[in-house]
C-alpha cells in the first residue's frame, strides 16, 4: 500500500536529486532537497484538506489528481505561474518574461517579490473563505466544542463568511497594505488598491469554483435519490464517488486550493534560490509527496479513523490565511508558517487518538467528552 501510493514520489525524488547533482553539483542537490522539505512542511495541512475532498471522487478522478494534477502543480504553479506574474506585473511580453526568468535571476526575484502583496491577498482570501465556511458550518463531531457550537450558531446568518472575509480584507488593505517595504529597502509604497483588487479576486474565485462544484454535486445527489442505480457500486455496496461534471469541478476546486497553498512556498523559496529551474524541481518533488500523501489518507480512511484531523487542518488554514495577509508588510519566517500547521494538526491527531481510546473503553464517556469540550 505504502509503496504503491508513494512509488512515483520515491522515483521522482531519486531522478530529481540525480539530475540536480549532474546539472548544478552538490550545492544544487542540497538546495533541491531543502526546497522539497520546505514544500512538504508548509503544505502538510493541504494534504489533509485535499483528502477530505478527494474521498468524494471516484477512482478515475483520484488518479487524475495524482497524474494530471501533479503536472499542473509542478509545471503550472511552480514554473509557469511565477513567470506569468512577472509578465503581468512588469508589463512584459511572454518571451521577455521567460528571458528574464532564465537569464536575469536577480531581476526575476525582484519582480516576483514585488508582486507578493497581490499574491498574498488573493491566496489569503481564498484560504480564509475555506476556513470560515468550515468554522460556521454545523457539524456532529466537534473538536473545540464550545467555540465550534457558538460559531455554528453565528453561521446561520446568510453569507457571514463573505462578510467577515470582506471586513478582514478592508482591514488588511487599510493597515498593512498602506506601507509595504520596497524590495531594495529604499522605502515603502502604498499597495492598498492592489491588495483590495487581488483579495476580491480570491474571494470571487472561491465562490465561483466552489459554487459550481457544489451545484453539480447536489444535482448528482438528487439524481441518486431518484435512481439508486445512477452510479455503480463497489463490493460493499458503497458508492464509488463523484463522476462527470460534479467530479470535474471538484477536481478544479482541488487545483485552486493547491494553487493557494503553493503561494507561500514559491515566495519563500526565494530565500534559498532565485534559479527558476532549481526552485521548480525542489518544490515539485515536495508537491509530489503532498499529492501522494493525500491519496494515502483517502485509501487508508485516515480521516474516518482520526476524526479531528480535518478540524486541525482547517484551523491551520485559517492561521495560514492570516499569516499570508500579514506578510504583505511583515517578513515572517517560513519555519514559523510550517510549525503552526504542524502543531495544530499534531494536536488534532492526539485528540483523535485520545477520543478513540476513550470510545473503545467507554463509548458514552467519549460522546459526553465531545459534547463538553471536544479536546
Amino acid at each position: 500500500m505504502l509503496l504503491k501510493t508513494f512509488g512515483w514520489s520515491f522515483a521522482i525524488t531519486a531522478m530529481g536529486l540525480a539530475a540536480a547533482g549532474l546539472l548544478w553539483g552538490w550545492q544544487g542537490l542540497a538546495i533541491v532537497a531543502i526546497l522539497s522539505v520546505l514544500e512538504i512542511s508548509l503544505s502538510f495541512d493541504n494534504a489533509v484538506i485535499n483528502a477530505g475532498i478527494l474521498r468524494k471522487l471516484n477512482t478515475f478522478w483520484q488518479r487524475m489528481f495524482l497524474s494530471v494534477g501533479i503536472l499542473i502543480a509542478v509545471f503550472g504553479m511552480r514554473l509557469v505561474f511565477p513567470v506569468v506574474i512577472v509578465a503581468i506585473t512588469a508589463k512584459l511580453g511572454p518571451i521577455e518574461a521567460v528571458r528574464v526568468a532564465l537569464n536575469d535571476h536577480d531581476r526575476y526575484e525582484h519582480l516576483v517579490t514585488s508582486a507578493h502583496p497581490a499574491i498574498a491577498a488573493f491566496g489569503g482570501m481564498f484560504l480564509l473563505m475555506i476556513f470560515l465556511d468550515f468554522l460556521f458550518e454545523e457539524r456532529e463531531i466537534q473538536w473545540l466544542g464550545p467555540l465550534e457550537r457558538a460559531m455554528a450558531k453565528l453561521g446561520k446568518v446568510d453569507a457571514l463568511s463573505v462578510i467577515v472575509s470582506l471586513v478582514v480584507l478592508i482591514v488588511a488593505a487599510t493597515t498593512v497594505a498602506t506601507s509595504v517595504p520596497v524590495h531594495d529597502g529604499s522605502g515603502t509604497v502604498d499597495k492598498a488598491a492592489t491588495v483590495l483588487l487581488a483579495g476580491i479576486g480570491g474571494l470571487v474565485t472561491y465562490l465561483v469554483v466552489g459554487g459550481v462544484s457544489g451545484f453539480f454535486e447536489e444535482r448528482l445527489e438528487g439524481d441518486e435519490e431518484e435512481d439508486e442505480a445512477a452510479r455503480p457500486k463497489n463490493g460493499t455496496g458503497a458508492a464509488l464517488g463523484l463522476a462527470g461534471k460534479a467530479a470535474f469541478f471538484t477536481f478544479l476546486y482541488l487545483e485552486v486550493i493547491d494553487a493557494s497553498f503553493s503561494f507561500d512556498g514559491v515566495i519563500g523559496a526565494f530565500a534559498i534560490t532565485n534559479d527558476i529551474f532549481v526552485m521548480a524541481l525542489g518544490l515539485g518533488i515536495g508537491a509530489m509527496y503532498i499529492r501522494s500523501l493525500t491519496v494515502f489518507l483517502v485509501r487508508k480512511g485516515t480521516l474516518d479513523d482520526y476524526v479531528y484531523l480535518e478540524h486541525g487542518a482547517h484551523y491551520a488554514i485559517g492561521a495560514l490565511a492570516v499569516i499570508l495577509l500579514a506578510t504583505i508588510k511583515y517578513e515572517i519566517n517560513e519555519v514559523i508558517t510550517g510549525l503552526v500547521g504542524v502543531v495544530l494538526i499534531g494536536l488534532s491527531f492526539l485528540s483523535s487518538v485520545r477520543r478513540n481510546k476513550l470510545a473503545a473503553t467507554d463509548p458514552d464517556g467519549a460522546a459526553k467528552q465531545e459534547v463538553t469540550s471536544g479536546v
